[in-house]
């Protein structure tokens, strides 16, 4: 399975983390995640597989996360509610996701794209 780029056109993150990708010749599927957002359960395996927290998929910085008074409801929904939240708009994903299958990124470090990604 090749490498799938969620991402936002407009975000920086996501345009300094494409530029990496592009600079490393790393070949990949750009896809735009508020146009085609992850499904549930693409959210849910790609939880699964990064080892991350599951509010660590939160676009905390987001109008649309503050809109939605999400800052209590992480710290107390089950995983189910969260994932389902998540699903409902991809402005509330943080971005951008990578993955190939088996490993995920979250967001853009270039620290942890060389560890992965290279």
């Amino acid at each position: 399975m090749g490498i799938t780029f969620y991402h936002y056109p407009k975000c920086g993150t996501c345009r300094k983390a494409g530029k990496w990708l592009d600079d490393h010749n790393v070949s990949y599927e750009a896809v735009h995640i508020v146009d085609n957002p992850p499904s549930k359960d693409e959210l849910r395996s790609m939880y699964e597989k990064s080892g991350l927290e599951l509010k660590k998929f939160f676009n905390t910085s987001g109008k649309k996360y503050r809109e939605l008074g999400l800052k209590d409801k992480v710290k107390t929904a089950s995983d189910e509610e969260l994932l389902n939240i998540l699903a409902s708009d991809g402005m509330l994903i943080k971005r951008p996701i990578t993955t190939d299958g088996d490993k995920v990124t979250v967001g853009f470090k270039e620290e942890t794209f060389e560890n992965t990604w290279k």
